[in-house]
């Protein structure tokens, strides 16, 4: 390694959208970066534009709800591409001259690395880039993440990035670092073994309101509505001892309690992966609780593993179910009825209660009548259990896209902000908030 290790700043950006909320939403991928960064020597910088904790908002508690809570909201004027929809745009995050004073108190760094999440967010990116623009014009910018791959030459016209990097970063960001900075160092994980990687980043947020964790790259299933499989194609997994490792440092050293699995498919082997991973955290005794607002596959749930994840603390279920719609299932193949029955009855007599326990279901799918909504809200709370609405976004390049595009009133191809699932795009007829509501009543009811 030179002795001139650069200065690397990483940004995670606004939202821009008709609602959002911090539902354990992290940047995993940006502060994995910014380890292996760190690990290797770099100065590193992190600035997050949706930061809750930002030392200029009001203070609040960051353990509180488990560690979710609102973003900032700066009202925006609404897209011309939605004359239908009768909502409200806004801006998510801190406020523009709160970044700017923290871009000039970081000092000019030598790359600035910048994520993205959903594609129909990219206005948000678009004006993160510029922020950091006029701040630093000559430094050289990278944009990754979800939208940067899924979306990759929308955003090299639209975002102002001197490079889109596409798909997993950690393997490439050494060499990343080495092209735009000229430092070079030799790796010291390997990129195909992720018990080598170091731990993200966390420390670097004003607060750790809850540690997202990631114990498997990458998904076994090719759902039509799923990205995963563009996203990770890999599938990686860690061992117990590796996991733990994690929980301990988090919880021992910086107290948090809350942990998020963001595994794609975490019970996809629940033999070989899962129970390992949960009786190790049942004999370490860590008083901690888990969510999975990613979904757990319901074939995964055996009266084993429901009793594992009890007494390991999960305190957030949610079952991928999708539909309930179970003979007529073009979605995927994951679960039938009596699975998903049975899966019910092992969770409630392992120990969980009602209002711990939901179940996904997809709303405004191309085709999908409202009854069919219903029928399935009906089945979900039939078994007595939540279901929880998931509103579809077409996602480039997956099965269902070509489907979602004939259906939907708008062109999709043209324009990633049609994609948004606040706005229903897949239902020929223009926005109608009597129809959401009537399915938010039913949920309710």
């Amino acid at each position: 390694m030179t002795h001139d290790s650069p200065h690397i700043l990483l940004i995670n950006p606004w939202i821009h959208d008709f609602a959002a909320y911090d539902v354990w939403a992290k940047p995993l991928g940006l502060l994995s970066l910014a380890a292996v960064l760190r690990v290797h020597g770099c100065r590193v910088s992190y600035i997050d534009c949706l930061d809750r904790f930002h030392p200029r908002a009001a203070a609040t508690d960051p353990r509180a709800r488990g560690g979710r809570g609102p973003y900032r909201r700066t009202r925006l004027p609404k897209p011309a591409q939605f004359p239908d929809v009768p909502r409200h745009f806004a801006r998510y995050g801190i406020e523009p001259a709160w970044l700017q004073e923290d871009l000039e108190a970081v000092g000019r760094p030598d790359l600035i690395l910048v994520t993205s999440a959903m594609t129909y967010w990219y206005t948000g990116v678009r004006e993160t880039v510029a922020a950091l623009r006029a701040v630093f014009p000559k430094t050289p910018l990278v944009l990754g993440g979800i939208y940067a791959t899924l979306c990759r030459d929308h955003a090299r016209r639209t975002c102002g990035a001197d490079e889109i990097f596409s798909g997993p970063a950690e393997p490439a960001v050494l060499e990343l670092a080495a092209t735009h900075t000229g430092w070079t160092a030799a790796p010291c994980f390997s990129p195909d073994d992720l018990d080598t990687y170091p731990f993200p980043a966390f420390d670097l947020q004003h607060q750790i309101p809850c540690v997202p964790l990631l114990t498997t790259r990458g998904c076994p299933f090719a759902c039509s509505y799923c990205a995963a499989h563009l996203l990770e194609p890999r599938r990686l997994r860690r061992s117990p001892e590796s996991v733990m490792a994690e929980l301990t440092h988090w919880h021992r050293r910086w107290g948090v309690s809350d942990f998020v699995l963001y595994d794609d498919a975490f019970l996809a082997d629940p033999e070989g992966h899962a129970a390992p991973v949960l009786e190790a955290v049942v004999r370490s005794g860590l008083a901690i609780r888990f969510h999975t607002p990613n979904a757990l596959h319901i074939r995964g749930i055996t009266s084993e593993t429901a009793q594992l994840m009890f007494r390991s603390g999960f305190a957030t279920l949610r079952l991928g179910l999708e539909s309930a719609e179970f003979e007529n299932r073009d979605l995927d193949r994951k679960v039938t009825a009596a699975e998903f029955e049975q899966a019910v009855r092992w969770l409630k007599n392992a120990g969980f209660n009602n209002r711990q326990i939901g179940a996904y279901l997809l709303v405004g799918l191309p085709g999908q009548e409202p009854a069919s909504v219903i029928r399935s809200i009906d089945t979900v709370k039939c078994a007595g259990i939540t279901p929880v609405l998931a509103y579809y976004a077409p996602i480039p390049g997956t099965a269902l896209w070509d489907q979602a595009a004939s259906a939907s009133r708008y062109d999709l191809a043209a324009d990633p902000l049609y994609t948004n699932n606040a706005v229903l795009p897949c239902r020929r007829e223009p926005f109608d908030w009597h129809w959401l509501s009537a399915l938010k009543q039913r949920v309710a009811s």
